[in-house]
């Protein structure tokens, strides 16, 4: 297992693996905040030489892994139990589905539910913005592709990968632990640290950079309600406040604080659904949700390959601001999401697993998308209008705006509580969330790293997030996870294979203990 402390504060903690992410995550924070617009310009020059030379690549990587997911969906491993055969799962399908959609979108589809379909709207590669109705399709249906199957697919390829070889083969719950077909006991070694350090980085750059998002927008709340500044010395208390809460939060574990506020969050989800769906336009927002559907259906597959192959000038800047960043970021999130959604799946056969990590969040998204945006596009075709501009202005205002345009005076403001406050609630479960994971993986794979070590990184991201804003370093070190992703996209494909070489090894071992008299496997028939 290496090195670990076995006494302290850091006991339990893989020593080498520790000090190893400290100085990377330390030394990338501290050229942040030195000296940001020096980092921000080598960041984004590095971010732009990965997409100019990549982009094909990150299309083509995330296409595959969406396709490698159905495969195993349909797969005579199927039937195989993340975990022993006997043991049962161990959250209830409402309390599992709550902690995936709440790990897996959370901040980013409240901030972007109404401000990307408007921005599609306005021009896309598919469609120009005075074609009105047509517009307002193509717009959902890249929203519905950039937050539907393909993110789902990473997550579950990264989160199938992780569960099994922990509960199935007995591994620690780490990154490492998937690539052990293919390298051994050498898992433990640099290689293994390797492999770690990589996803330590993704989580607390990228939940970091969420933290940072979900502040300006609460904030943004808060001026609307209460007409508080928005100024970074507010934002620096609000992360400070929701970070406590957090703590609070991921301290209590899993089955408590974790499993509680992602029911919340869905409860509150349900209810501002209800409000947009009965204030908005109603019928307007179910037609589309079923045409939606459809539309995403026929046109996915399309979409999934489509890389501008030939150069057009605009459509080639629009694939690299939306497209490829989302692929790249949702690739940066898998190491957290991947082995959050693990963490919570024990006891899951591998079919049940991947149709509900693709499936069901992938409706919830397309349903949330549906009601947020296409109120938001409504009111552009049919009208007051004024969200173009809006959202031009400020991304953060696009969803007051919608609220007091669809719902009279009292009724507006409650509803701008209730998203505040929702906001607020995933702001903590991402942070909790990505808490636990880290110090999971700086355990390697212990799945109740101490107390002590919880508050510590949970204290921690809040601080980096803290300190990105004072430097104005969040863009600097978003494109510095976005450009760790290609790394760990390579990880990702070693992984299947691996995923592939132990599906099949535990296949036949259970298909020779059958054959020796001693074991039948589920749903055989009786002999």
């Amino acid at each position: 297992m290496g090195m670990r402390a076995s006494v302290g504060p850091l006991k339990g903690l893989n020593i080498p693996l520790t000090l190893t992410a400290v100085l990377v995550v330390g030394g990338f924070l501290a050229f942040g905040a030195i000296d940001p617009e020096r980092a921000e310009a080598v960041f984004q020059v590095a971010m732009e030489w990965v997409f100019g030379h990549f982009k094909w690549y990150y299309i083509g990587v995330v296409a595959f892994f969406l396709f490698f997911a159905i495969f195993i969906l349909f797969s005579r491993f199927g039937d195989l139990k993340l975990g022993d055969d006997d043991r049962p799962p161990e959250f209830s399908y409402f309390a599992w589905f709550s902690m995936l959609f709440g790990a897996g979108m959370g901040i980013g589809l409240l901030f972007w539910s109404i401000a990307e379909p408007i921005y599609h709207f306005q021009g896309n590669p598919f469609a120009v913005a005075d074609e009105g109705k047509h517009a307002a399709e193509t717009a959902m249906r890249l929203t519905y592709f950039h937050w539907g199957l393909h993110p789902w697919a990473i997550y579950a390829i990264v989160a199938l990968s992780l569960a099994f070889f922990c509960y199935r083969k007995k591994l620690p719950l780490a990154i490492r632990s998937a690539l052990y077909p293919l390298i051994g006991q050498r898992i433990y070694g640099p290689i293994g640290h390797a492999a770690d350090v990589l996803a330590v980085f993704g989580t607390v750059f990228g939940v970091a950079t969420s933290l940072g998002l979900g502040a300006i927008q609460i904030n943004t709340g808060l001026q609307q309600l209460l007409g508080i500044e928005v100024s970074l010395a507010n934002q620096l208390i609000i992360i400070a406040v929701v970070t406590l809460i957090a703590v609070g939060s991921v301290i209590s574990g899993v089955g408590r604080g974790v499993k509680l506020l992602s029911q919340l969050n869905l409860l509150l989800s349900a209810v501002i659904l209800l409000f947009f769906l009965s204030f908005g336009p109603t019928l307007y927002l179910l037609t589309s949700f079923v045409q939606g559907i459809g539309d995403y259906l026929q046109n996915v597959v399309y979409l999934s390959f489509w890389t501008d192959a030939t150069g057009a000038r605009e459509a080639d800047e629009w694939q690299l601001g939306w497209t490829a960043f989302y692929w790249g970021w949702w690739i940066a999130w898998a190491p957290f999401v991947g082995m959050f959604i693990a963490r919570i799946s024990r006891g899951r056969t591998i079919r049940e697993f991947v149709l509900g990590v693709l499936l069901v969040p992938t409706l919830l998204a397309m349903l949330w998308l549906t009601v947020f945006g296409g109120t938001g596009l409504y009111q552009e075709l049919f009208g007051a209008g004024g969200l173009v501009d809006a959202v031009a202005e400020d991304e953060t205002i696009a969803l007051y705006y919608t609220i007091e345009a669809i719902a009279p005076g009292v009724i507006a403001v409650l509803a701008a509580v209730v998203v505040t406050i929702l906001i607020a609630t995933y702001f903590v479960t991402s942070s909790d969330s990505a808490t636990l994971v880290v110090t999971m993986l700086l355990s390697v794979g212990n799945t109740e790293p101490p107390t002590f070590q919880r508050a510590f990184w949970g204290i921690a991201e809040g601080a980096v997030a803290a300190v990105l804003l004072i430097a104005g370093g969040l863009v600097a070190l978003q494109a510095a996870s976005i450009i760790a992703a290609l790394p760990f996209s390579l990880i990702m494909l070693l992984m299947c294979y691996a995923l592939i070489r132990g599906l099949q090894e535990e296949k036949n071992r259970m298909q020779m203990t059958w054959q020796e008299g001693g074991w039948r496997p589920p749903g055989a028939p009786h002999l």
